[in-house]
C-alpha cells in the first residue's frame, strides 16, 4: 500500500519537468520577440532632429554631413536588424538541438526559424525593388503581419507610396494598413 502512493508523487515530479522545460522555453522564444520588437523601436524609427531655423538645403558642408548622418543610419538599422535575428536563430536553434526538449518546442522553434526565414527572405525583396524605383537607401523590417519601410527621400508623392504599398503587399501580403513608411 505504502509504494502505491508513492509512485504518484514520483510520477507528478516527472510529469511537472518537461512543462516546466516548454514553459522556459516558451519564455525564452517570446523574449527574443520582445526583444526584436524593441530593437525596432528604439532604432529603427529614429528620425533627425528637425531644426526650423535651418534651410532644406542646409549648404554645402552640411549637406555632406547630412547624408553620410543618413547613410550611417541605414548601414547601423541593417546591422542591428541582422544583430537581432542572428541572437534569435541561435536561441532557437538552441531549442531544437536540446535533447530534453520535447517534440512540440522543437517543432515551434523550427517553425519560428521558417518564419524569420521567411521575413529576412520577404525584406530583402522588398528593400531590393524599392531601390530599383529609384529610391538611393531603403530598410525594410517585417514583424507578422506588419511592415515598416524606411526610404531616403525629402517627401513622398502618392505615385511612390502606392509603389511601395505594392512592393510590400507583393511580397508579403500585407495590407497598406499594415505598412508604415517612413523618410530619412
Amino acid at each position: 500500500m505504502e509504494n502505491q502512493l508513492e509512485m504518484p508523487k514520483v510520477n507528478k515530479k516527472e510529469k511537472r519537468r518537461p512543462q516546466r522545460r516548454q514553459i522556459v522555453i516558451a519564455c525564452a522564444m517570446l523574449l527574443i520577440a520582445a526583444a526584436l520588437v524593441l530593437n525596432f523601436t528604439l532604432f529603427g524609427e529614429k528620425a533627425a532632429p528637425v531644426d526650423p531655423n535651418v534651410e532644406a538645403d542646409g549648404g554645402a558642408g552640411d549637406s555632406t554631413n547630412t547624408n553620410t548622418d543618413v547613410d550611417g543610419y541605414f548601414s547601423a538599422t541593417q546591422v542591428s536588424r541582422q544583430r537581432a535575428r542572428d541572437e534569435a536563430l541561435l536561441v532557437l536553434q538552441g531549442v531544437v538541438d536540446n535533447e530534453n526538449a520535447d517534440e512540440a518546442t522543437k517543432t515551434g522553434a523550427l517553425l519560428e526559424i521558417s518564419q524569420l526565414a521567411k521575413e529576412m527572405e520577404a525584406e530583402a525583396n522588398i528593400e531590393a525593388m524599392v531601390l530599383a524605383k529609384g529610391f538611393a537607401q531603403c530598410v525594410a523590417i517585417v514583424n507578422d503581419d506588419s511592415c515598416s519601410v524606411v526610404v531616403k527621400s525629402e517627401a513622398l508623392v502618392p505615385g511612390q507610396i502606392s509603389q511601395i504599398n505594392e512592393i510590400v503587399y507583393e511580397q508579403t501580403g500585407i495590407l497598406p494598413s499594415g505598412v508604415r513608411i517612413i523618410t530619412k
